[in-house]
C-alpha cells in the first residue's frame, strides 16, 4: 500500500461548548474561522472558557487526516514541531500510541494550543496559539523525511509560511511524490490567495476545499469552483457539507457524491475526515465517487462526537460498511 506523510502544524485541541455567540463577540471571533492569537490572548480564552469544561485531543488539520489514515490502515508519518512540554508531550504520545511514525522537532517555545469554540449549531470557531508550531522552517524540510513516502499530504493554514510550504511542495516534487494540498480555512486562502494559486498550478495535485474556502478561492459557487479548480491542479474536491461534494478530473465529467446523514455535535475535523476517506479510496485504486463515500462516511460519524477523532468502536463499526462501499 502506498506511504503517505503529513505536514502540518502540530496542535493540542481543547474543545468548548459555549452557550452563545456572545462569547465569540467579546473576544472578537467571528464565528466559523480560525484566528490566530498570541499567547497572552489564548490564555483569556482559556481562563474565560473554562467553566464551560472542556475534551482535549491533538489536532492540526494534517494531523487529523494522518489519524484517520492509520484508522484505515494505511501506512503514514506526521511532520511538526512542538515545545518541550506537558502539551507537547500530549501531543508526542497521541501520534505514538495511535501507530504514526512521528518525525517531530522540538523548541523551546510552548506548543500551539487552539481553543476550539463550538456554538450550539455545531459550528466551531478556532482561536489557536501556533507557538512552537510555527517555528518549523524551510530548512526543517529535507529530503531523507520524506524519502519512502508516496503522498505529501499538507494543511493549508502552514501557506502563512512561504518559504516553507514552497519547500515541502518542490523536495516532494523532486521525489515525485504526489501533493494534496486542503486548504483548511477561508480566511487563511483570502489572505494568502496569490501565493496559493501560484503554488496549487505548480505542485498541487489533490485539492481539498469546502464551499467557503473554494468560493474564497475562486469567488464562484461550489460547482463552478470545483469547475475552476480542476483546470490547475490534477484532482479537485469541493466539499458542501450535508449536500456532498463535487470532483473533477482534468479531462474528465465532473462527479457529485452524497453526503451521509448525521446528527452533528462538533464540526471539528470533519474536513480533515473527509480528507482521510478520499485519501484512502484514492491510493486503493476506486472511484472518485466510492472514495467520497467513503470520506463523506467518515466525516458524518465524527461530527456525532466531540473532537476531531472517533472513539475506536464507532471505527470497528463503520469498517464493514466502508468496505462494502468498497468491493461494490
Amino acid at each position: 500500500m502506498k506511504k503517505i506523510i503529513g505536514l502540518g502544524n502540530a496542535i493540542v485541541d481543547r474543545m468548548t461548548r459555549i452557550p452563545d455567540e456572545q462569547f465569540l463577540i467579546s473576544h472578537q471571533l467571528v464565528k466559523g474561522g480560525m484566528f490566530l492569537v498570541d499567547q497572552n490572548t489564548i490564555s483569556q480564552v482559556l481562563e474565560n472558557s473554562k467553566s464551560f469544561g472542556h475534551v482535549q485531543t491533538s489536532g492540526g488539520s494534517a494531523a487529523n487526516t494522518i489519524h484517520g489514515l492509520v484508522k484505515l490502515g494505511v501506512p503514514v508519518a506526521y511532520v511538526g514541531k512542538v515545545g518541550k512540554d506537558e502539551v507537547g508531550q500530549f501531543f508526542v504520545d497521541d501520534l505514538k500510541q495511535a501507530g504514526i511514525d512521528a518525525k517531530l522537532s522540538y523548541s523551546s517555545t510552548p506548543s500551539a494550543l487552539a481553543a476550539a469554540l463550538i456554538t450550539p449549531d455545531s459550528e466551531r470557531t478556532f482561536a489557536t496559539y501556533l507557538g512552537a508550531a510555527i517555528e518549523m522552517t524551510a530548512d526543517d524540510i529535507t529530503k531523507d523525511l520524506f524519502e519512502g513516502y508516496d503522498i505529501l499530504h499538507i494543511e493549508g493554514y502552514l501557506v502563512q509560511n512561504h518559504d516553507l510550504v514552497e519547500k515541502a511542495l518542490k523536495t516532494a516534487k523532486q521525489l515525485n511524490m504526489l501533493v494534496s494540498l486542503d486548504m483548511a480555512s477561508f480566511n487563511v486562502v483570502e489572505a494568502n490567495l496569490e501565493f496559493l494559486k501560484e503554488m496549487s498550478a505548480q505542485y498541487v495535485d489533490i485539492l481539498f476545499a469546502n464551499e467557503e474556502e473554494s468560493k474564497s478561492f475562486t469567488g464562484l459557487d461550489p460547482k463552478a469552483a470545483c469547475e475552476e479548480i480542476g483546470k490547475h491542479v490534477k484532482i479537485s474536491v469541493v466539499k458542501i457539507g450535508q449536500d456532498g461534494a463535487y470532483i473533477k478530473e482534468q479531462g474528465k465529467e465532473m462527479v457529485h457524491a452524497p453526503a451521509f446523514k448525521a446528527s452533528p455535535i462538533d464540526t471539528t475535523g470533519a474536513g480533515d475526515s473527509y480528507a482521510s476517506g478520499f485519501l484512502y479510496g484514492y491510493i486503493n485504486g476506486l472511484t472518485y465517487y466510492k472514495s467520497s463515500l467513503i470520506g463523506a462516511l467518515i466525516a458524518g460519524k465524527v461530527i456525532e462526537h466531540m473532537g476531531a477523532k472517533m472513539p475506536h468502536e464507532v471505527w470497528d463499526s463503520i469498517m464493514p460498511q466502508i468496505q462494502k462501499i468498497a468491493n461494490e
